[in-house]
């Protein structure tokens, strides 16, 4: 094997073998420093490790409250106070919910993710929610929800409605925080995170390449997942769609071997989590994604559609995992 660049900090065997929550920018750094295919043959070392390297986490992600959301990320056609194509709707009657839940666990789905644009939700509106979470649960899918920051109480609400996953992405790490966000802080996204480990739910959290950021920056964000206590069970890893009318719509997408170095190094770091390639699948080829896969994903959301944004459809997941031989799990 390939010695590590002289300017990397990291040595050869520690790559796979620094313990949870003891990663440094610098590590992470040297990772990405190392030559594709020695990054590779660790990502996939790890990943067997821990996984069936041959096997897929499908989950299907519902917008059940879409725009009008009063927070300014750079990224997102929901904002209100950007002009996008994205309407503004009320919640989602519980009868829709019930028929996307089953037409996804129908295509193969083990995992129902439902989304609303809020800061965070009222009391009313969880109510609502909570009896979704109830009755998705009951169709034998995981539950998993997006809704914001969560104010104190909510999460045990939560918890007792069956929930299984609660997503709150980082989306970047805490010094470009502020180039993608002014509305709140980073910390209020790991309070959050916080809240949810105390009411015993699983975390989904990850983040979202190509916003501009640096290297450094895309190291600092895998060490803020990796050295959460424990990390994310489910780490989405999303690729820019840039979205006319917000303010990234305009950012040059990331070079696509750094997205692969960016999920090798989540999966060397995040050993046991589910690494998903989220969005920006619809814009990659089957080959990208199959190298996406050897860099240790092992999740995706499947369907034709995330919140707002497109995503492959099911007959086209079909056929490449066909052709790659992966089976779901």
């Amino acid at each position: 094997m390939n010695a590590i660049p002289q300017a990397a900090t990291l040595s050869p065997d520690r790559a796979v073998s620094v313990p949870a929550g003891k990663w440094t920018v610098a590590d992470v750094e040297a990772l990405y420093q190392l030559p594709l295919m020695d990054l590779l043959f660790r990502a996939q070392q790890v990943h067997r490790e821990n996984f069936n390297a041959n096997e897929i986490q499908r989950s299907t992600l519902l917008s059940v409250k879409t725009g009008g959301c009063s927070e300014d990320c750079g990224y997102c056609s929901q904002a209100a106070r950007y002009s996008t194509s994205t309407e503004r709707e009320a919640l989602m009657p519980l009868d829709e919910v019930i028929a996307a839940a089953q037409a996804a666990k129908d295509k193969g789905a083990s995992r129902f993710c439902m989304g609303a644009a809020w800061r965070g939700p009222k009391d009313k509106d969880l109510a609502k929610v909570t009896e979704m979470i109830r009755t998705v649960k009951d169709m034998g899918l995981q539950t998993c929800v997006t809704l914001g920051m969560l104010k104190d109480g909510q999460a045990s609400e939560l918890k007792d409605a069956g929930l299984d996953y609660y997503n709150h992405n980082l989306d970047t790490d805490a010094s470009f925080y502020g180039q993608v966000i002014t509305t709140h802080k980073h910390a209020d996204r790991i309070d959050t995170l916080g809240q949810v480990r105390e009411a015993g739910i699983k975390v989904c959290s990850g983040g979202i390449i190509g916003m501009g950021e640096s290297r450094r920056n895309r190291a600092a964000l895998i060490v803020q997942l990796a050295n959460l206590n424990p990390a994310p069970e489910s780490v989405p890893i999303n690729n820019l769609v840039p979205i006319p009318g917000t303010p990234m719509a305009n950012v040059s997408p990331v070079d696509s071997f750094e997205f692969v170095r960016t999920l090798a190094a989540a999966r060397i770091t995040m050993p046991t989590s589910f690494v998903r390639l989220s969005a920006g699948r619809q814009e990659m080829s089957d080959e990208l994604q199959a190298l996406c896969f050897l860099a240790g994903a092992n999740s995706i959301f499947y369907g034709d559609k995330l919140l707002t944004t497109g995503n492959p459809e099911a007959d086209r997941d079909e056929a490449l995992f066909e052709k790659l031989g992966l089976r779901p799990i």
